[in-house]
């Protein structure tokens, strides 16, 4: 047999194979029920979700099956429904509480890292308890309901900087990147997170081997999106975007070189977009469906993509 030929049998075979390992490695952290709170379903060890003061939320098990519901910090009260549903009444103040549900027929569990949000009215000249948030684009009738201002915000502190939202994504990864100390405020969908998780274990079924996204935009305060020069519409000033790029090997600030061609640059990118365009069409990835764009390298950051939750398709890149 031809040496050349040899040579890229088992070049694939060890591609082959550490693709499957990687996948194989890769733990999407599923808790063995889905909850359905508000429009969507959660299926993970782990979320956030987010309220505001004294709100009540409600739950229930997917199957109709029996669970128990348990505040972890004592605050806000629980409300036993007809089974499966149950209500949360949240604390009146601002802050951080976890939940906890369990299927009463198994051992499985899901903690819910609930944010009580502070009040969009808090917000005073332009500034919440000293952080730049800046003037939300005023809601034009002609445009969509998603453009409505945030019903509060997110408080980030040192010490919950590094909850975790989603099994592998934690709340300061989305936090703005202007200057200023704690706290910091932001808005954050969970729908974004539902479908980040959803691309990052799809990434991992083609083989590529990826723990987290690195975020190099989440949210974005309309102080720092003007000055960047954005467009005032963007979805990163409503916590549904997020600018993602995979930074697994080596870990250095950069996207991999996932085409595997020596370089990094807009290919690597085009492979992440591919990976996920390829979802549109997919039955359960309708509720994920939203913008998807291709960005290049510039002297200021390298090659990352796009994803968004708006409700509707959009596409742009190379």
């Amino acid at each position: 047999m031809n040496m050349k030929v040899l040579a890229a049998i088992l070049c694939l075979g060890v591609l082959i194979g550490a693709a499957g390992t990687c996948f194989a490695g890769f733990d999407p952290q599923k808790a063995g029920f889905s909850i359905l709170f508000r429009d969507e379903i959660l299926p993970y060890k782990v979320m956030g979700v987010f309220a505001m003061p004294g709100q009540v939320l409600e739950f229930r098990e997917t199957k109709a099956k029996a669970i128990t519901c348990e505040s972890l910090s004592g605050q806000g009260r629980f409300e036993k429904k007809a089974e499966p549903h149950w209500a949360f009444h949240c604390p009146s103040s601002p802050g951080l509480y976890a939940l906890l549900i369990k299927r009463n027929d198994s051992e499985t569990r899901m903690t819910l890292n609930l944010f009580v949000m502070t009040p969009f009215s808090s917000v005073n000249n332009g500034s919440l308890n000293g952080y730049r948030i800046g003037q939300y684009p005023k809601v034009d009738k002609k445009k969509l309901p998603i453009y409505k201002w945030p019903a509060g915000f997110v408080e980030v502190t040192e010490d919950n900087r590094r909850t975790l939202v989603s099994p592998h994504f934690r709340l300061e990864q989305f936090l703005c990147k202007q200057e200023g100390g704690y706290p910091k405020y932001l808005v954050l969908r969970g729908l974004l997170l539902l479908k980040l998780e959803a691309i990052l274990e799809e990434v991992n079924k083609q083989g590529i081997a990826a723990n987290s996204f690195h975020v190099m935009s989440g949210y974005r305060t309309p102080y720092y999106n003007e000055a960047i020069g954005n467009v005032k519409y963007s979805r990163h000033l409503w916590g549904g975007a997020a600018d993602i790029f995979i930074d697994e090997n080596p870990a250095d600030g950069m996207m991999d070189d996932l085409n595997g061609d020596g370089k990094i640059n807009y290919r690597d990118s085009r492979v992440l977009y591919e990976i996920v365009d390829k979802l549109y069409g997919k039955k359960w990835y309708e509720r994920f469906v939203g913008g998807l764009g291709n960005y290049k390298k510039t002297s200021q950051h390298g090659p990352f993509v796009h994803v968004d939750v708006r409700g509707f398709r959009a596409r742009w890149g190379d």
